[in-house]
């Protein structure tokens, strides 16, 4: 399993835009084969912030969830946002 955790900060004049394209960006995500959990959640103390939970059956799962979200309307959005991210593969 592959697990992705941290946060990506918005730009206080860019949140609209991020709201409108996260949401197709989450259902997309959720409805990928191998996608095991796929979460955004404001961040309660910091304007602008959103933590971040994914995780994925396998490296493959991963690595197709990080193509197609390279070609999709969230990648633009979203390009140059700062991301804090850490990504574990767990053995089990």
């Amino acid at each position: 399993m592959i697990r992705l955790a941290g946060y990506f900060d918005v730009p206080l004049a860019q949140i609209d835009d991020m709201r409108e394209a996260l949401d197709l960006h989450v259902k997309l995500s959720r409805a990928e084969p191998g996608c095991l959990i796929f979460e955004v959640t404001p961040d309660p103390f910091v304007p602008g912030r959103f933590t971040v939970a994914e995780a994925f059956i396998d490296r493959a799962a991963f690595e197709s969830h990080k193509s197609r979200t390279k070609a999709s309307d969230w990648w633009k959005v979203s390009t140059g946002w700062p991301r804090h991210y850490s990504v574990e593969e767990v053995v089990e």
